[in-house]
Parts: structure tokens; C-alpha cells; sequence
């Protein structure tokens, strides 16, 4: 089954445009629902508190989806290059459920993700280096209070860094299409709770069994005001590992979760 006909030019073109299309409306419908969601539905209601102090610069939301466009263009391309080492035969992605069994579905998912988090774990590490910080990553922390609009604005070269890990891993680790998808999901989610600097995660999560390793807008909004600590992507277990987690973080996540 060939999803795109690569000798087709035009083809190509249409479906990288479409693609663009279907991204950047996921992040625009992500982002705004939350924002709707939680700046003002639940402004005056929610029981959770606003993380960082001070505004947002005037602008900074325009800014941020200007950058977000950019990022979905690379990320369709991704996608597109996705489709075409999967048509060529040099992925592991398959379509029959029966292929690995059921049990095999959130097993991939889960180290799909596992590795996720460790190749932008270090790479994140890597992208703070003075020199590599000022060229890749300074538009993202140029919103030091992130909103969910932050959540795809990344300098064109850190969006190819993070576009490719999915092609990457598909390679070598057999997943069902779904499960790419469910993963897909996963991270545009992710990366919306995480920029919303609102934790809407409850109270009690920082010293749950499950909950204490699980990334929220608390946590990465430290990110963004200190430019250190808390380097994470969805799981906290490496900034744990490697002593990067912020010891400030737990009280501060019980002072934005009071009733």
C-alpha cells in the first residue's frame, strides 16, 4: 500500500502541504482549547494557581505561533520522510494487530516513549551549552513564561532535532501504526500541559508513586525562569537519575496546588 506516490512531484507537494495543514490546526486547536480551558473558564474557578509571576510581553502568543508554523512545516516533513522509508521497506512499522500480539501495543509504546525521553533528555543538556544555546534554543526560552502557545515554538534547527527521533525509532523498533499516532498524540498533549503554567495535575502528584515521575507545568515552567534544572521532556526519572531536578520543585508544586 503506497500512501504517496514519490514520483510524483506534485503529489509530494500536496501532501506536505497537507500535512503542514493538519499539524499546525492540531497545535492551534490543542493550544487554544487548553488556553480557553484554563485562562478563562476556569479562571476564577479552578483551584489551582497561576505558576510564574509578572506578564507575558506584549506579542510574545504572535510570536510563539509564528514560530509554531515554521515547527509544523519541518514537522510535516518529517511526517512525509516518515512515510517514505516506511513505503521503501527500512522502518519496523506494521499494520496487522496479530503480528507481535496486543500485549506488544503499549509495550512499544512505553519504550518508544522511554527512549523518547532519553534522546531529548540529552539533548536538551546539550542545547544549554552557551554557544548551542544562543543558536538553536534561545527563541524557545525567549517565552520565559510559557503559555500553551509555547508549546511548538522552537527554532527551525531544534524542530528538525526533535522531528527526527520518531523516524529513528521506527527503524529498528517494530510499531503499529496506531501506536505512532497514540504517540504523536501523546506529545503534542504533553507539550501543552507542560507550557501552560497552570498545574492542573492534583495536589499530592509531586509524592505519588506514579505521579512523582510525570512532567507537569510546574516542573518545566522552572525551566523557563531559571534556564536550569528540570531538562525533562515527559518523565522526570533522568533529571532524578542525574541530579538536574530542581530542589525547589516540590514545594512549589504544593504551594500552586493548595485548595
Amino acid at each position: 500500500m503506497n500512501l504517496i506516490n514519490f514520483a510524483d512531484s506534485k503529489a509530494v507537494l500536496i501532501a506536505i502541504c497537507t500535512l503542514t495543514i493538519i499539524v499546525f490546526c492540531r497545535y492551534v486547536l490543542m493550544s487554544g482549547a487548553f488556553y480557553l480551558l484554563f485562562y478563562y473558564y476556569f479562571k476564577n474557578t479552578f483551584w489551582h494557581r497561576k505558576i510564574s509571576e509578572g506578564l507575558r510581553p506584549q506579542g510574545q502568543a504572535w510570536s510563539e505561533i509564528k514560530w509554531s508554523a515554521i515547527t509544523s512545516f519541518i514537522f510535516a516533513l518529517s511526517g512525509v520522510g516518515l512515510v517514505w522509508l516506511w513505503q521503501m521497506g527500512y522502518t519496523n512499522i506494521y499494520t496487522d494487530f496479530k503480528k507481535y500480539g496486543l500485549l506488544y501495543l503499549p509495550f512499544s509504546l512505553g519504550f518508544g516513549l522511554f527512549i523518547h525521553e532519553t534522546y531529548y533528555y540529552w539533548l536538551h543538556r546539550w542545547m544549554h551549552r552557551p554557544k548551542i544555546y544562543r543558536w538553536i534554543h534561545k527563541t524557545h526560552h525567549d517565552s520565559i513564561i510559557t503559555s500553551p502557545w509555547t508549546s511548538f515554538s522552537f527554532h527551525p534547527m531544534e524542530s528538525i532535532l526533535q522531528a527526527i527521533v520518531v523516524p529513528l525509532i521506527v527503524i529498528f523498533l517494530p510499531m503499529h501504526y496506531t501506536v505512532i499516532m497514540t504517540m504523536l498524540v501523546l506529545m503534542t498533549v504533553s507539550a501543552t500541559i507542560n507550557h501552560l503554567d497552570i498545574e492542573i495535575y492534583p495536589k499530592n502528584t509531586e509524592k505519588h508513586w506514579l505521579g512523582k515521575w510525570i512532567i507537569g507545568a510546574t516542573h518545566h515552567s522552572m525551566h523557563h525562569s531559571k534556564f536550569i534544572k528540570n531538562y525533562g521532556l515527559y518523565f522526570t526519572f533522568w533529571d532524578k537519575w542525574m541530579g538536574t531536578e530542581s530542589a525547589d520543585y516540590e514545594q512549589l508544586f504544593r504551594d500552586r496546588t493548595k485548595g
